[in-house]
């Protein structure tokens, strides 16, 4: 199965629309099963979740609020007014179950970030998918350790046992090397490196034009991540192929500031 995740740029940069069309291009030529999507957005009597799942012939399409990154107050321009933030989650199979688990948030005021776990129904069994972004700001640090740790917890309960891998896909805002994500990797295997993808491959690049600069500790790193582990103790993982999409200018732009993960998992 083919499983991609990417962080879409909310409405961000202004040519939101320009830059949808970019995004439904890119997913139609990589085909995947499964999306997990950070920084979608909800409002105007829809989601972008499902607006894509439509245009894709999807079956699935959850969307669940979070706070991370807070959207822009003020606004930066009129169509960003009353838009919601969040992540989300498309799949060709349906959807079975759906849970939205609080992350730590001790530091940051206001509505904690959140992580969306889907169980999808795969004809080999229940899929069990955690889509999450977490902290970036290094003024936030503690918090982006304590979300790794609860997410860890979550991907580890042995409730998601079965017959098939248990993946978590999303922004991470931090690469494998760094300590931040050593609670995941802990439980967890990064399926880029399982599948001989590019060990130079990065996901927040200086070379986009809207790339934030001012990320320091995240610009010009693989910051997005497919992470899985075996469905059930002694279990193995396979994984043919991983590598990058939405990394090219549709239409003369880039479809948003983030570079898309793809991984094909075999069962």
């Amino acid at each position: 199965m083919r499983i991609l995740t990417w962080n879409v740029w909310w409405r961000f940069g202004g040519a939101w629309q320009e830059r949808e069309q970019g995004i439904v291009q890119t997913l139609e030529r990589v085909g995947p099963d499964v999306v997990g999507l950070v920084e979608t957005w909800a409002g105007d009597g829809t989601t972008q979740v499902r607006r894509l799942a439509d245009r894709l012939g999807m079956a699935t399409a959850v969307f669940a609020p979070t706070s991370l990154p807070p959207p822009p107050d003020p606004v930066e321009e009129p169509t960003q007014a009353g838009i919601g933030m969040g992540i989300g989650l498309l799949s060709r199979w349906p959807l079975l179950a759906a849970e939205i688990h609080d992350l730590p948030c001790a530091q940051r005021a206001g509505r904690p970030p959140t992580a969306l776990l889907a169980v999808l129904d795969h004809p080999h069994g229940p899929l069990r998918v955690i889509v999450a972004c977490i902290e970036w700001e290094p003024g936030y640090a503690a918090d982006q350790l304590a979300q790794s740790h609860a997410l860890a917890t979550i991907a580890a309960d042995p409730r998601l046992d079965g017959d098939l891998p248990v993946l978590l896909v999303g922004d991470l805002n931090a690469a494998v090397e760094q300590s931040d994500l050593a609670p995941l990797l802990d439980v967890l295997i990064d399926t880029w490196t399982l599948g001989g993808g590019d060990p130079d491959g990065v996901t927040l690049s200086s070379s986009v034009p809207d790339a934030p600069l001012e990320a320091t500790k995240q610009i010009d790193r693989r910051i997005d991540h497919v992470l899985a582990r075996p469905g059930r103790t002694g279990g193995t993982l396979a994984v043919r192929r991983a590598f990058l999409a939405g990394d090219q200018p549709v239409n003369g732009r880039y479809p948003s500031d983030h570079f898309a993960v793809v991984v094909d998992l075999d069962i």
